[in-house]
């Protein structure tokens, strides 16, 4: 048996042994949780109704897949386009993950983070998740995937994407949660180029007054925490590393992990830590950006590439938190709420993050290495 907390509310999954539907376990939610129509105030959608949405799930309409199911294009009766997601087997864990999802995603309101429209019944084979449709693919596809060829991301939009990023994280730790699997393959982005984060079954609620909760490592390769791997304490510095992570992608447009890099460069975050030590930033930053020959992308992209090797320190104590992070993105951009020389919006903060950073209000990052940053990189290291 298997027991939740849920705003107030226990929430009891049972494994019964003796009932099964097409070879899967059923579980068996507590009644009190499920009303007819919703879970925690999200919509319940009969599985006939996402089957038919979905053309039985046809591999026309998938949009991606992961480590823990797959998503399909769909639109339902009242017109709204939505993403579902099919969870792989049905087992205790995909449950977990299922009601961990919903639960993280009803709790939390941000513009930059996904919105969850509902699920399956609890009685439904497999289980699913209703999201939003963000149509413009994945912030990885456009980097260094199928988009990538559009060149479609000059760095005034990589410079909103990475503080629409950070946004979203510092709201999410401000709430007490840790995203767990931050990676450019989570970041939507919306046909203006607005950031979506999405992905949150390996999520934590953090308790409060508690500097970490011990867990087995979970993730993707090449945005581990080495720290988190090597002593399975969760923190929000773990999210922050994997974030590290996410600005070198877009300051050089190179994958997270790359086979056919040299074996100690393999992972990206070895291979940036050894350029920005050097002072090799034209050797990292993607020359279509503009890098030596524009001054201010010059100047950004080189900030941005020093904020990724403080983020991808391996000890956890000095890396900056998510509100350091945002505030030094900020600050690199230089302002926001107006029109740059491209047309591009530069969008202010939500309320809800700027009263974060307040009452969170940290040193201003520097500009430039330090001696005490370059002397703890000996032993930076990131497990494939």
């Amino acid at each position: 048996m298997m027991i939740f907390m849920s705003f107030g509310v226990i929430l009891v999954l049972r494994h019964c042994n003796s009932t099964k539907i097409g070879g899967f376990p059923i579980f068996f939610l507590n009644q009190s949780i499920e009303r007819e129509n919703n879970y925690f105030g999200v919509d319940v959608f009969s599985y006939s109704e996402l089957q038919k949405v979905t053309n039985n799930f046809d591999s026309s309409k998938e949009l991606g897949n992961g480590g823990f199911g797959t998503v399909y294009h769909g639109k339902l009766r009242d017109g709204r386009e939505v993403a579902v997601k099919r969870l792989y087997e049905q087992n205790c864990k995909r449950a977990e993950q299922f009601i961990n999802e919903i639960e993280i995603l009803t709790r939390l309101r941000h513009r930059n983070l996904v919105t969850l429209y509902g699920c399956s019944s609890r009685n439904s084979r497999p289980l699913l998740l209703v999201y939003e449709y963000i149509p413009n693919g994945t912030l990885a596809d456009h980097l260094h995937g199928k988009r990538a060829k559009d060149r479609s991301l000059p760095w005034p939009i990589r410079m909103n994407i990475a503080i629409e990023t950070a946004n979203a994280l510092a709201y999410l730790h401000a709430s007490d949660i840790i995203h767990r699997d931050v990676k450019t393959a989570n970041i939507l982005l919306d046909h203006n180029f607005a950031v979506k984060v999405a992905d949150f079954g390996l999520s934590r609620l953090f308790p409060i007054d508690v500097t970490h909760v011990s867990t087995m490592p979970q993730g993707t390769p090449g945005y581990f925490d080495p720290e988190y791997y090597e002593s399975y304490k969760l923190t929000d510095k773990s999210d922050v590393y994997s974030f590290g992570v996410v600005l070198v992608e877009l300051v050089s447009s190179l994958p997270a992990v790359d086979m056919d890099r040299d074996s100690h460069e393999i992972n990206l975050a070895n291979y940036a830590m050894n350029r920005i030590l050097a002072s090799a930033f034209d050797a990292l930053v993607d020359p279509c950006l503009g890098f030596g020959t524009d001054t201010e992308v010059t100047r950004m992209t080189t900030l941005v590439a020093e904020l990724a090797f403080r983020c991808l320190q391996p000890r956890k104590d000095m890396r900056p938190t998510m509100f350091d992070v945002l505030e030094t993105l900020l600050e690199i951009q230089g302002g926001h709420g107006i029109k740059d020389e491209i047309g591009f919006t530069k969008y202010p903060l939500s309320p809800d993050t700027e009263e974060i950073l307040l009452k969170n209000k940290f040193p201003t990052s520097p500009n430039s290495l330090t001696e005490k940053w370059i002397c703890s990189t000996s032993t930076a290291s990131n497990s494939v």
